[in-house]
């Protein structure tokens, strides 16, 4: 089971790198919540995988750890919003700029070599 949250998580990094690096803003979000997704694979598995344990310190003398899975709770909210803010921020910049580009350049709206006057 360790394996494969470990070949998962590796996976969900890579894809989440490769589409950040990406020129265009929307493959840019998906990467950054891809990226979101191995963080809490990895929280998550932080604390160990614990099979038949008690949710109650004190009934049983092998429990889950409640910590991990309070943190990766945290970090869905906290992804969930950033991916919010990411959306808003790239609609925006499509609206002002004219263009899907990272960089900023206007390549989409208008052509710089050709003469409007």
């Amino acid at each position: 089971m360790e394996a494969l949250y470990a070949i998962t998580t590796g996976i969900l990094t890579a894809s989440g790198v490769y589409l950040t690096l990406r020129g265009r803003t929307f493959p840019v979000v998906v990467g950054l919540t891809l990226l979101s997704y191995a963080v809490n694979l990895f929280l998550f598995s932080m604390g160990g995988l614990t099979t038949h344990g008690a949710a109650l310190v004190g009934t049983n003398e092998n429990y889950a750890d409640p910590l991990p899975q309070a943190l990766v709770l945290t970090a869905i909210v906290i992804g969930f919003a950033m991916t919010a803010f990411a959306i808003i921020l790239a609609m925006r910049s499509r609206g002002d700029l004219g263009s899907d580009s990272v960089d900023g350049s206007r390549t989409d709206r208008e052509d710089p070599r050709e003469n409007k006057a």
